[in-house]
C-alpha cells in the first residue's frame, strides 16, 4: 500500500485514537469516582451536594486568597467533604499514580514484568526505617482513647527515617548492579534479598519491643491515605509530577530498552545511565509515597499488567495509562475499605494486598508473554 508523501495511515491513526480514548476514558472515571469515594463514609453525602460544596468551596477559596479578612461561610457538609474526605480522596489518587509510574519504569528498564517498589524492598527498607524511629526514637506513645489507641508523636521525623531507608535500599541495590555490571536479573535478585533482610531487621526491633511500641510499628506499617494532611498531600503531588513529566520525556528510551540492550546501544541510548536515573527516581517518589502512608504494596505491580492487557507496551500510552489505572484502583480500593466492613475503616493495604497477590500469583506460574 502506498501513501503520498507526509501521509499518515489511518490505520495508525484509529491506533492512536483508540488508545488516547482508553486514557480518556479513565480520566473521566477517575473524576466520577472521586465525587462518589467522597460522598460514602460513616455520614452519606449525595453525589451532587460533594459536586456543590468541591465547586462552591474553591471559589471561595480563590476569593479569601485574593481578598484576604474576607468572611468564608462554612457549612458541616464543607468540614467534611474539605477536611476529611478531600484530602484523603486525593492521597489515594496521588499515591495510585506515583506508585504505578514507578511500577511501570522499573518494569520497562529492568525489562522483568516482577519489578515494582513492593518486590524490589523499597517499601520493605521503609516499614524497617519507621521500626527504628519508633523504637529505638521513640516516636511511639499511647492514648486513653479507643478511637485514637495509637498515634506518632513526632510523625515527620519517623518519616524522615523511613526515607531515608527506601533510598538506602535504592543504593545498595545500585551498587550491587555496579558490581556486577546493570543487568535486570542482578538488580531484582538484589531487591528481593534487601526485602528479607530489611523484614528480618523488623521483625527483630518487634520481638524487644514493648506493647506500645509495638503497636505504632504495626499501625504506622498498615498502609493507609487517610493519614496525610494538606502539606503532605502537596509535598507527595509535587514528588509525583516531577517523576511523571521524567518518565514521559524518556518515553523513546523505554521502548528501546524493550527491545534489548544491544538494541536500544544501537539507537544510541545510554543503557546504563538509563537504567541508573531511572530506578533513583521511581525509588525517589516510592520513597516519599511510603514515608508518608505506610506500605501499599502491589499497586505498582498490578496496574501496568492491566493496562499492558488493555493498550499493549508501548510505553508512549503505557505510562500515562498506569498513572490513571493507578488512581483509579487506589482510590476504589480506598473507597470499597471505608464501607465494606462499617462503621470500622480497613486501611486500604488490605485490600491492595487481596487483590495484588493472586495476581503475583500467575505473573509467577503463567510467566508474562508479550
Amino acid at each position: 500500500m502506498h501513501f503520498a508523501d507526509g501521509a499518515i495511515p489511518a490505520e495508525y491513526l484509529g491506533y492512536v485514537r483508540k488508545k488516547n480514548l482508553w486514557i480518556l476514558g479513565g480520566v473521566v472515571l477517575l473524576v466520577l469516582l472521586l465525587i462518589v469515594s467522597i460522598s460514602v463514609g460513616a455520614v452519606s453525602i449525595p453525589p451532587y451536594d460533594v459536586f456543590l460544596s468541591l465547586v462552591n468551596g474553591s471559589i471561595d477559596r480563590i476569593n479569601a486568597f485574593l481578598h484576604p479578612g474576607a468572611a468564608v461561610s462554612v457549612s458541616n457538609t464543607d468540614l467534611i467533604v474539605w477536611n476529611i474526605r478531600l484530602p484523603q480522596a486525593l492521597a489515594a489518587i496521588v499515591a495510585g499514580v506515583g506508585l504505578s509510574v514507578a511500577g511501570v519504569a522499573m518494569q520497562s528498564i529492568l525489562r522483568n514484568p516482577l519489578g515494582s517498589p513492593f518486590t524490589l524492598g523499597i517499601s520493605n527498607a521503609g516499614a524497617f526505617g519507621a521500626a527504628v524511629s519508633v523504637i529505638l526514637l521513640g516516636t511511639g506513645q499511647m492514648h486513653s482513647t479507643i478511637a485514637d489507641a495509637v498515634t506518632l508523636n513526632n510523625p515527620y521525623l519517623t518519616t524522615m527515617v523511613a526515607f531515608v531507608f527506601c533510598l538506602l535500599a535504592t543504593a545498595v541495590i545500585l551498587l550491587i548492579s555496579r558490581i556486577r555490571g546493570a543487568s535486570p536479573e542482578v538488580m531484582v535478585l538484589a531487591g528481593v534479598a534487601l526485602s528479607s533482610l530489611f523484614t528480618a531487621g523488623t521483625m527483630f526491633l518487634q520481638y524487644f519491643a514493648d506493647d506500645t511500641q509495638l503497636a505504632a510499628v504495626v499501625f504506622w506499617t498498615f498502609g493507609d491515605v487517610g493519614r496525610a494532611n494538606w502539606q503532605e498531600l502537596g509535598i507527595m503531588t509535587l514528588v509525583t509530577i516531577a517523576a511523571c513529566l521524567f518518565f514521559v520525556a524518556n518515553r523513546w528510551n523505554y521502548n528501546a530498552i524493550d527491545a534489548g540492550d544491544e538494541t536500544a546501544k544501537g539507537l544510541g541510548v545510554s543503557v546504563e545511565r538509563v537504567r541508573d536515573i531511572g530506578m533513583v527516581v521511581a525509588a525517589l517518589v516510592s520513597a516519599v509515597i511510603v514515608s508518608f502512608l505506610g506500605v501499599i504494596g502491589f499497586v505498582g505491580l498490578v496496574c501496568p499488567h492491566m493496562v499492558r492487557r488493555l493498550i499493549g507496551d508501548d510505553q508512549r500510552y503505557l505510562i500515562p495509562g498506569s498513572c490513571v489505572m493507578g488512581g483509579v484502583l487506589l482510590l476504589a480500593s480506598d473507597t470499597v475499605a471505608r464501607v465494606i466492613v462499617a462503621p470500622y475503616i480497613l486501611p486500604v493495604a488490605v485490600l491492595t494486598a487481596f487483590l495484588g497477590a493472586p495476581v503475583f500469583i500467575y505473573l509467577l506460574l503463567a510467566g508474562y508473554r508479550r
